[in-house]
C-alpha cells in the first residue's frame, strides 16, 4: 500500500474515532445517583413558614434535601426579589411596582419578601443544599435578558455559582443562561419540547409537570440517552413518587419533602 493511501485511511480512521467520541460524550448520561429531593418553594408547609420565605429555606436545609427551589422576579426599579408572583398582596404584578411597594406586603408568615441577595446569603451557609433558582418570565425578551444578566451577577457576588442551578418557563431565559453561563445546569419547565430538541439547544434538563410524563413516558429514557436530567413537579402523592422513582427520574420537586425522603429510604 502506498504512503498516500496509508495517510488517507489513517486520517479517515481518526476522523471516525473522533466523531464517535464527540457523539457519545454528548449523549452518554452520567452514572445514575438515584432520585433526589427538591423542596418546592422551600419546605414551606411547616409551622411559621411560607412559600419562598427564608424560613422555608432554613427548613429545607434542616432536613437535608438535595435542593430548595425558589422564584425570582425583578421589580420595576430593577431590584431582584424572591416571590412567586405575579400577584402579591394587593399588587397585581410585582414586576410593575417598585421594590418598596412590593416589600410593603409581608409574606403569610410575617416575613418581608427576601431580596435575592438575602436569600443567597442564607443559602450559602449550607452549601450541601443546592439553590434551585427559577427566573420567572418577564414582559419582553429584552427585559428577560437583563434579568438573566443581573441574576448571574448576584449569584457570582454571593459566591454560590457552584451551588446554584437554574430553571425557567421561558425558553429565551433558558437559552440566555446557557449562553452566558455554559457551565451551569439549566432546565426548561414548560413541557412542550422533546429531550432531543432541548439537547440540540444546549439545555441541560427537562423539568416538567408530572402530567407531561404521563402523556410522554418515553421522554425519561430519551432524556437520559441525550445526557439530560429529568425533574418532575409538583409531586405530593406517595403513589406518584413511587412510580417516578421506579422510572428512574433524577429529581422530584415536592411540597412534601419529608414524605419523599421516607419513600426513598424505604426503597433503599
Amino acid at each position: 500500500m502506498s504512503i498516500k493511501k496509508i495517510l488517507l485511511y489513517g486520517g479517515l480512521f481518526l476522523l471516525l474515532v473522533g466523531s464517535m467520541y464527540y457523539f457519545f460524550s454528548r449523549t452518554t448520561p452520567p452514572e445514575p445517583q438515584g432520585t433526589r429531593v427538591i423542596a418546592h418553594r422551600g419546605y414551606w408547609d411547616t409551622e411559621g413558614s411560607a412559600q419562598n420565605s427564608l424560613a422555608a429555606l432554613r427548613a429545607s436545609q434542616a432536613i437535608g434535601v438535595y435542593g430548595s427551589e425558589f422564584d425570582v422576579n425583578m421589580t420595576a426599579d430593577d431590584q431582584l426579589i424572591v416571590v412567586h408572583g405575579p400577584r402579591h398582596g394587593e399588587i397585581e404584578n410585582v414586576q410593575n411596582v417598585t421594590f418598596e411597594e412590593a416589600r410593603a406586603y409581608a409574606l403569610p408568615n410575617g416575613e418581608q419578601i427576601p431580596t435575592l441577595a438575602e436569600y443567597l446569603e442564607l443559602g450559602k451557609q449550607n452549601p450541601d443544599v443546592r439553590l434551585i433558582l427559577e427566573i420567572k418570565s418577564h414582559a419582553t425578551p429584552e427585559r428577560e435578558s437583563f434579568v438573566v444578566k443581573k441574576v448571574l451577577e448576584a449569584v457570582k457576588a454571593a459566591g454560590v455559582e457552584q451551588q446554584t442551578e437554574y430553571i425557567a418557563f421561558s425558553l429565551h431565559i433558558c437559552r440566555e443562561l446557557a449562553r452566558l453561563a455554559p457551565k451551569t445546569d439549566v432546565a426548561y419547565l414548560s413541557g412542550d419540547l422533546s429531550p432531543e430538541e432541548l439537547h440540540d439547544m444546549g439545555i441541560d434538563g427537562l423539568d416538567y409537570n408530572i402530567n407531561v410524563f404521563v402523556k410522554n413516558p418515553q421522554w425519561i429514557e430519551q432524556a437520559h440517552f441525550f445526557g439530560l436530567t429529568v425533574n418532575v413537579w409538583t409531586v405530593n402523592k406517595e403513589e406518584d413518587m413511587r412510580m417516578l422513582i421506579d422510572n428512574g427520574v433524577d429529581f422530584i420537586t415536592t411540597d412534601a419533602p419529608e414524605l419523599l425522603q421516607q419513600v426513598l429510604q424505604e426503597k433503599e
